[in-house]
């Protein structure tokens, strides 16, 4: 068991989700035409921990770009966005993983870059920063970072989403801190949680504050982080919200650990944003 190396590891490692079987998962590559008349083309970044772990989240998130009329392709020899690379300063590995990247999607001929991770798409729309003091990179940086977008700027753009079941219960959702103060979305989340047949949004008090996941703060701060965490969930509990819903694996993970330190597990689920649209949308 992992909690035999780190008790805090061990604690993340019983709220980890199901793995997908591997006959389901998409392929580097791989392009999946639209439904119906094609709007947009798409290029999707996996990303490392979605593409690892939750696999089946960015299928989901393939399936609902291609109801709302997106071709979609992933680029074959994209990699990681280089963001833990630069969190720890290690700016020479994150140019070489931006400068991939860039040339992979370029290479796409996509009309926007998508991907639903926060952290990621955080590190993706900062390449101009990233690179501009290179001549040769700078135009091509600032244009990726045009096209670079979260899914829920998509969906809302290319919509409305075919739903085909109502949602019974309370939702509320935590931002990602990414997602919110570096890409500065945050009202597409919420207009697509609102828009859903039958369910109830109710926004959540300091919605807008960390979780406390930050990376892996909540590895190396456990404690710390249990605090803040343990009262985003007295906070989340006063919504009577059944479904938490939040925009990044981390910080998807750590509200899933909240909800069993809480022990309403059964009673509340936390969930990525895809999910909860696939489902009222019928996409298994």
């Amino acid at each position: 068991m992992i909690n035999k190396v780190s008790e805090s590891m061990g604690q993340f490692e019983k709220v980890l989700p199901e793995l997908e079987a591997p006959y389901k998962r998409y392929k580097y590559g791989q392009k999946f035409p639209a439904k119906g008349e094609t709007k947009a083309v798409i290029a999707f970044f996996p990303g490392c921990i979605m593409d690892a772990i939750m696999s089946k989240t960015n299928r989901l998130t393939i399936e609902l770009l291609r109801a709302i009329g997106c071709e979609v392709i992933i680029p074959k020899n994209q990699n990681c966005c280089g963001a833990l690379h630069s969190h720890q300063g290690l700016k020479e590995e994150a140019v070489k993983l931006a400068k991939a990247n860039i040339e992979a999607f370029e290479a796409s001929g996509a009309d926007y870059y998508v991907n639903n991770a926060g952290g990621c798409g955080a590190m993706l729309s900062e390449y101009n920063h990233l690179l501009g003091q290179e001549s040769e990179w700078k135009k091509r940086s600032e244009a990726f970072v045009g096209k670079s977008k979260d899914i829920t700027e998509i969906l809302v753009k290319f919509g409305p989403l075919p739903f085909k079941k109502e949602w019974n219960g309370i939702i509320t959702y935590q931002d990602s801190c990414h997602l919110r103060n570096v890409q500065g979305v945050f009202q597409e989340p919420r207009q697509l949680l609102r828009s859903i047949p039958g369910a109830s949004y109710l926004e959540m008090e300091g919605s807008d504050r960390c979780c406390a996941s930050g990376g892996i703060y909540n590895l190396i701060n456990f404690d710390e982080s249990m605090k803040i965490l343990d009262e985003k969930m007295r906070k989340a509990g006063e919504t009577k919200a059944k479904t938490i819903v939040t925009t990044n694996p981390g910080c998807l993970l750590q509200m899933k650990l909240g909800v069993e330190r809480s022990g309403t597990r059964g009673d509340v689920d936390a969930k990525h944003i895809v999910e909860i649209l696939a489902d009222a949308c019928l996409i298994k």
